[in-house]
């Protein structure tokens, strides 16, 4: 354990003041302007020490249909900027994320736990998805195609969706607002955001590092929008207003948002629950396991959904490879996140912390022997009750409670004779979000990225399940939700595709070769 060190070591004070927190915020914005909200307040405490950081007055049903409508209206100005002037807009918006990257990524160290490098690391993803952005914003191509008919053109092209719905999670509270903000602004989209109640002051920081750009470049109100509460998200689910909610939650949750969007007809980009795996083959670098396998299962204290849960070894390395295991997790260093000297911080609340035990209690019930024991760590500078041990069990992939996803750093090792016999466990849970093979075999490499290898939206090899780029399309299959955010041409979700036929001959053919004669 490092020495206790508080907030205050950090500059915390000092950091809300530059992004703008008060002691009480209002929880709705439509850009520049911060509405008066009239909701339930709502407190938000560190999971770092437990002090208060913040309060927010959520936002009524009568202050969300305020910032819808003004949503509506900025769309019909929004839509009709040139996409490359909308992306130049984007740019400065990255920019100014460079201007405040340390103390938003402080804020997000400090109201979610997760350690500092990894903050800073999420503004960073902020900064990057702006800059695909920019480039996308001069590439938002459509195709021509050749019809069969005489002197006709066909071609397609995609317009914009209208108002995008964000509800994001509180493990990842900028940078999926971000993935979703970015490409849907220079899609020509505006956007309403309800992030994590959880971590409510990181959105409002975000509203106001970026008003100052809104404002330089004439942005009307409403293009980016901020609501928060849990109300909120149910009201955005069932609006028809709404064309496309992107929601990234758990499955239960996201089962309900799939429900509401598609009984009106609207459309869902669903990022929910992962239950990823590393399959440890015979010919892996042992090293590289080790840094992919410790930071994938504790890294975020297990808070993400690409977290590395399931450890799959081949029985000939297996008593080898937890003897690793065991070595590195005795010399992890859990406490503060904003010290850069420890590896573990804090769950993001005491809710957690009992999820953590009760699926610890569940996998001895069921069987699982304890590797590395866990618990909750108590003391001076744990005052917050959230910050736990990561654990490892020797379990069976088919125990209930690996077939759950429990947001913790909990990892569950099991052994394999086969590589087929590898890939049938990893692909035998509900979730289908990341997948990862360690192997210097070329012909398992293959196998398990092949049509009958992992089912996975994130198939990596010799790299962890843990982390993406903004480059490729993030997302899952089965009860992950099978959206896709970021990269790739995943800004396809955010809007519509229209075909066109024009006819510059003077005759009117009809498809088909029919003939209708008047």
């Amino acid at each position: 354990m490092s020495e206790t060190l508080t907030a205050n070591t950090f500059g915390i004070e000092e950091v809300l003041k530059q992004l703008g927190i008060k002691q009480n915020n209002y929880g709705a914005s439509t850009g520049t302007k911060h509405i008066t909200t009239t909701g339930a307040k709502i407190d938000s405490y560190s999971p770092v020490d437990g002090n208060l950081i913040g309060s927010i007055n959520t936002a009524s049903a009568a202050e969300y249909e305020q910032v819808m409508k003004t949503a509506e209206e900025a769309f019909k100005v929004w839509r009709m900027m040139p996409a490359p002037k909308r992306g130049e807009i984007v740019r400065q918006i990255g920019d100014k994320l460079r201007e405040y990257k340390e103390p938003l990524g402080k804020l997000v160290s400090y109201e979610m736990g997760k350690s500092l490098q990894e903050g800073l690391g999420e503004v960073q993803e902020m900064i990057d998805i702006c800059d695909f952005a920019v480039g996308l914003s001069r590439q938002l191509y459509g195709l021509t195609m050749h019809s069969e008919r005489p002197m006709h053109r066909m071609y397609e092209q995609w317009h914009p969706l209208g108002i995008v719905g964000i509800i994001s999670a509180f493990n990842f509270p900028v940078a999926v607002w971000s993935w979703n903000a970015a490409l849907a602004w220079v899609c020509g989209d505006v956007c309403v955001w309800k992030p994590s109640s959880k971590t409510a002051l990181c959105a409002i920081a975000c509203q106001n590092i970026i008003g100052d750009v809104l404002k330089k470049n004439n942005v009307p109100e409403g293009v980016s929008c901020v609501l928060i509460g849990n109300p909120v998200g149910d009201l955005m689910n069932n609006d028809k207003r709404v064309p496309m909610i992107s929601f990234t939650g758990s499955t239960r949750i996201g089962k309900i948002v799939a429900a509401a969007t598609s009984q009106r007809f609207g459309r869902s980009i669903l990022e929910l629950g992962g239950n990823n795996a590393i399959i440890v083959s015979e010919h892996a670098d042992l090293k590289m396991v080790l840094t992919g396998a410790v930071f994938g299962a504790v890294g975020t204290a297990g808070q993400r959904c690409t977290t590395t849960r399931r450890l799959i070894i081949h029985e000939s390395i297996y008593d080898k490879t937890i003897d690793v295991l065991k070595k590195a997790y005795g010399q992890l260093k859990i406490g503060n996140p904003l010290d850069s000297n420890n590896h573990v911080g804090p769950l993001i609340d005491k809710k957690a912390t009992e999820d953590y035990l009760n699926a610890i209690n569940k996998a001895k019930a069921e069987g699982g022997k304890v590797i590395v024991d866990g618990g909750v760590v108590a003391g001076e500078g744990f005052e917050s009750g959230c910050y736990v041990k990561p654990c490892i069990i020797e379990a069976k992939n088919e125990y209930h409670i690996v077939q759950e996803e429990t947001f913790a750093p909990i990892l569950y090792v099991m052994k394999y004779k086969t590589i087929e016999e590898a890939i049938a466990m990893q692909n035998n849970v509900p979730q289908g979000l990341s997948s990862s093979l360690f192997t210097n075999n070329m012909r398992e490499m293959e196998l398990f990225l092949s049509q009958s290898g992992s089912d996975c939206g994130i198939a990596n090899v010799n790299i962890g399940t843990s982390g993406a780029e903004i480059g490729g399309a993030f997302g899952g299959e089965k009860e992950t939700g099978g959206g896709r955010e970021s990269g790739s041409d995943a800004w396809k979700a955010y809007m519509r595709r229209q075909t066109n036929t024009i006819n510059y001959g003077t005759q009117l053919p009809l498809a088909q070769g029919i003939n209708f004669h008047i």
